[in-house]
């Protein structure tokens, strides 16, 4: 209760001199007066619902606000750390910030990066760009052996568990998809109330815990499965192989997290550190991962069902692809995450150097996927740094068909990146367990601003591909999207990257792909 001490010590200040001014000296309400403003300030912070750092911070709270309304003229002295972990570039952060709150994005004095610097990318855009649609395009996501295609928009919520998240920020996400209609994945936590309150499309994502549809010793329970698979909110299943957070390791819920109630939504003990395995007991081949998958669309009446993947080798996407070939069978959608994403606790050294990034994990299933003639009837999602609408464009040109993001939504409910997340003491309520935390979070507030985030990113992404000359995602091609490769050369994503024609690697894998081509098996996800 230490952040309440100085609105209680104003209070206490504000009585104790108005006592004296009217029994001693009139002199004491140079103090009084001050206190009892100060301590009405306090009280109209903790009723307040659009800053949640003000309802559990009140009257310290202001000190923030003070300091970032100064933060231009002290950049030069203050290096602040963007969400990820580049030098602050507020094209990103504050695009984030400003959206959800419905306020402009214009800013003066063009562009802050360095155009000039290897690595930049760039859209090319058109002398002749097309008319915006009236409405942003979806995807429908269902192959042939699906019954119940799911119409998904161009950004979602990424995986995010309650248990990471609190109950408000889960209610938040959830009501905010409800009202723009745009799909909310649950993350591998469970299938809970707070995701079904308000009624928006969900995304019910299974674990290696298999928690929500898990058995007393930890395996998948199909009963459960079904019964939770068949609530209408739920759109679409999805099997979490890995994350980009910690690709080759389980989920991890510190134990300060882990309430009584996550215990009884996971079924795991409470107060204990929540670890699941970092391998299924489901499944050890390709093959009979292809099985489960079209086990869990059977269990759920022929609702869409997928896979979430940060890629390590492109050896065991072939495998997974031969496995879809074999068995006649295919997942509806894969999520690739990138290395470079993920807003859970994780080691810090698979953070930074285990998994491959989202570009080139993106690409390596995408051209898989056509190379072995699957494309059309999967779905690519794409989550991992998912901001802004750049991004969207971006990774849509590097063949995704939609786009998930985690960390935006965070920040559009709240977040204002303290990294505190593993300690349960999140100062805006959005990555606690602690509810006296938590109801700092407005669901109704932050709800619209998840909403309006992602209406003006969508609609800025449609800007931008209607400004490159092309009517829709359909239309977009690797030749727009530029990188400068050395000081004086540029080139685009066609000429940078291999793309495989329409099953290229089963009539004549090129040079390229063949070595690992030849050592994918449906049997086996060992690297040969």
């Amino acid at each position: 209760m230490y952040r309440f001490l100085t609105f209680v010590v104003l209070g206490v200040v504000a009585a104790l001199a108005g006592a004296a001014a009217a029994l001693i000296s009139g002199a004491w309400l140079a103090l009084a007066v001050p206190a009892a403003l100060l301590f009405a300030v306090g009280l109209y912070d903790l009723v307040q619902p659009r800053h949640s750092v003000l309802r559990n911070y009140p009257v310290l709270g202001h000190l923030r606000y003070l300091m970032e309304a100064l933060r231009p003229e002290l950049q030069q002295y203050f290096i602040e750390r963007d969400y990820d972990g580049r030098p602050y570039d507020r094209s990103r952060r504050s695009i984030i910030y400003e959206r959800a709150k419905g306020v402009h994005a214009e800013q003066a004095f063009g562009t802050e990066r360095d155009i000039d610097e290897v690595g930049y990318e760039y859209l090319a855009q058109s002398v002749a760009p097309v008319p915006l649609p009236e409405q942003p395009p979806r995807v429908l996501v269902g192959g042939p052996d699906c019954t119940q295609p799911y119409s998904m928009a161009l950004l979602n919520v990424s995986a995010m568990s309650f248990g990471a998240l609190s109950a408000n920020a889960i209610r938040a996400l959830n009501k905010g998809a409800a009202l723009g209609g745009f799909a909310h994945d649950t993350g591998e936590g469970g299938l809970t109330p707070y995701h079904l309150e308000h009624g928006g499309d969900l995304v019910w994502e299974i674990g290696s815990g298999y928690f929500g549809a898990r058995t007393a010793d930890g395996r998948f329970d199909p009963q459960q499965f079904t019964d939770k698979a068949a609530h209408p909110h739920v759109k679409c299943v999805s099997l979490k192989l890995s994350q980009g957070a910690k690709p080759g390791l389980g989920g991890v819920l510190p134990a300060p997290k882990v309430s009584a109630e996550i215990a009884r939504y996971r079924g795991v003990p409470a107060g204990v550190k929540c670890v699941s395995p970092a391998y299924h007991s489901v499944f050890t081949t390709p093959r009979e991962l292809i099985r489960f998958i079209a086990r869990m669309r059977e269990l759920a009446d022929g609702k869409p069902t997928g896979f979430r993947l940060c890629v390590g080798t492109r050896t065991d996407i072939l495998a997974i692809c031969k496995a879809m070939l074999d068995e006649g069978t295919a997942p509806d959608f894969i999520i690739v995450d990138g290395a470079e994403g993920g807003t859970a606790a994780a080691p810090l050294e698979y953070e930074d150097h285990v998994g491959v990034p989202l570009t080139d994990g993106l690409m390596t299933v995408h051209n898989a996927l056509v190379g072995t003639g699957l494309r059309d009837r999967i779905k690519l999602g794409a989550s991992g740094k998912v901001a802004g609408a750049t991004d969207v464009v971006k990774r849509l040109i590097q063949g995704a068909d939609y786009t998930n993001a985690a960390r935006a939504m965070m920040m559009a409910v709240g977040c204002i990146q303290a990294q505190r997340c593993h300690t349960n003491t999140c100062p805006v309520g959005v990555a606690t367990q602690d509810p006296k935390r938590a109801r700092a979070l407005d669901i109704a507030d932050k709800s619209l601003r998840v909403q309006r985030y992602q209406q003006a990113t969508v609609h800025q992404a449609m800007q931008m591909i209607a400004s490159l000359g092309a009517h829709g995602p359909q239309e977009l091609s690797p030749r727009m999207l530029r990188k400068r490769v050395a000081a004086s050369s540029v080139r685009s994503y066609a000429e940078l990257y291999e793309w495989l024609r329409p099953g290229q690697l089963l009539a004549e894998p090129p040079e390229s792909w063949l070595d690992d081509w030849s050592a994918a098996s449906a049997d086996s996800f060992a690297v040969r």
